[in-house]
């Protein structure tokens, strides 16, 4: 099947998502990765009337520590956890990496 006819908008910043989805409405959905809502949609589970694209976005994609805390960005990719080996991130976390392989819906 193919998803039902929706609007494409893309955001290059977070204000700009939500200036867009405050506009859209409800139905709108963000399409980040696409993992779950792709496929949901094509088997017309979800119909938003509208995706914004939220990929542009800059700098929410990191992987970084500070002190005792692992910070993941939104925009992280799941592969990047899985292939992260900087010893100055893991230190604490190594099993992170190690259990993203085994992540999946």
């Amino acid at each position: 099947m193919k998803p039902s006819p929706f609007e494409y908008h893309r955001a290059y910043t977070p204000e700009e998502t939500v200036a867009t989805l405050t506009e859209l409405g409800d139905d709108a959905k963000i399409l980040a990765g696409g993992q779950s809502l792709a496929p949901m949609m094509n088997f017309r589970l979800a119909r938003p009337t509208a995706l914004v694209d939220v990929n542009p976005i800059a700098g929410l994609d990191y992987i970084r520590r500070d002190g005792d805390e692992l910070s993941v960005g939104a925009l992280t990719r799941h592969r990047s956890v899985e292939l992260c080996t900087d010893p100055g991130v893991l230190d604490g976390f190594s099993l992170l990496p190690r259990a993203a392989r085994w992540i999946g819906h």
